[in-house]
């Protein structure tokens, strides 16, 4: 058997089981994709969260029973990628913002709609167990006894970290925690457009450390290399890029034209460092990420 490395940047071109493995749980992407998106608080975010979620899973595959649902094991692997990141980012120190109430006071019930409009809102700001617990009952219809599981905790702890949830949820206001970029980070952004859409290869590569990091999703985590504008100039069909927007961050949007027009084929997301291009995640083979793109004015 091939050796599999230990995380997902380590680990190359990705191998043929790999990718039979996707194949597998590509009925659960979508969900698994909602889940991590809510939790982290971003589109981006929640498949970057995703994309670990599904190689550890790979890793972990012969413990896992076969005869076991694969979403729950999914998503208890999801919880923990999850914490990770917030802790990465240092979002977790946000829940600081509101005190904790006792919990054995009623709390109201949020549900539906008003359960979605307030998670965009709030998300952020709700600890990651309340986030969790919240998302696995109201949107994802578990029992409190399916819960538990999934957040290492018990059903009284459940109940407890939703009623914290829903109160504050209930009684907060409208939250925004978006970043604008720097204008030396956003015209670097634009160079990178403007020089791809030449097809200055010799521009692009002024613009990239030289220690850059790939990611395309489903196919390949590692050190940039020639072959990504190889596989830019091969493609079958009419392309260019163009500025987007993905919950009001700043991506590079690789369009293709049809017979219908000009649709999103990829998404791109670039990390700036020191006036370069520092990491490149394209987002090719996930469509509630694309579904999400909005074009700007160019």
């Amino acid at each position: 058997m091939v050796d599999v490395p230990g995380t997902l940047d380590e680990m190359g071109v990705f191998e043929p089981r790999y990718r039979a493995f996707l194949e597998t749980v590509a009925s659960e992407r979508v969900r698994l994709h909602r889940y991590c998106n809510r939790m982290v608080g971003g589109t981006l975010d929640g498949e970057d969260v995703v994309q670990e979620v599904l190689f550890e899973a790979f890793r972990k595959l012969e413990r896992q029973d076969a005869d076991r649902p694969l979403l729950p094991w999914l998503l208890r692997i999801a919880y923990n990628r999850c914490i990770d990141h917030l802790r990465r980012h240092a979002v977790q120190a946000r829940k600081e913002t509101f005190a904790a109430d006792p919990d054995e006071a009623p709390a109201p019930v949020v549900t539906g709609r008003e359960v979605g409009r307030a998670l965009e809102r709030m998300v952020l700001l709700l600890p990651p167990k309340e986030r969790a617990c919240l998302l696995l009952k109201d949107v994802f219809d578990y029992s409190l006894e399916e819960v538990a599981p999934l957040v290492g905790s018990t059903v009284g702890g459940v109940k407890s970290a939703l009623n914290r949830a829903r109160r504050k949820l209930a009684q907060a206001p409208p939250a925004s925690d978006r970043v604008t970029p720097s204008a030396a980070d956003a015209r670097l952004q634009q160079l990178y457009v403007e020089r791809f859409n030449r097809r200055d290869w010799e521009g692009v590569r002024k613009l990239i450390a030289r220690d850059c990091r790939l990611r395309i999703t489903d196919v390949y985590a590692g050190q940039m290399g020639e072959q990504y504008f190889g596989n830019f100039a091969a493609l079958p069909f009419e392309w260019r890029l163009a500025p987007g927007l993905i919950d009001d961050e700043g991506v590079v949007l690789v369009m293709r034209r049809g017979d219908g027009g000009w649709s999103t084929y990829a998404v791109v997301r670039l990390d700036v460092g020191g006036g370069r291009v520092t990491r490149i995640r394209q987002y090719s083979r996930c469509p509630w990420v694309i579904d999400a793109a909005r074009l700007v004015a160019e």
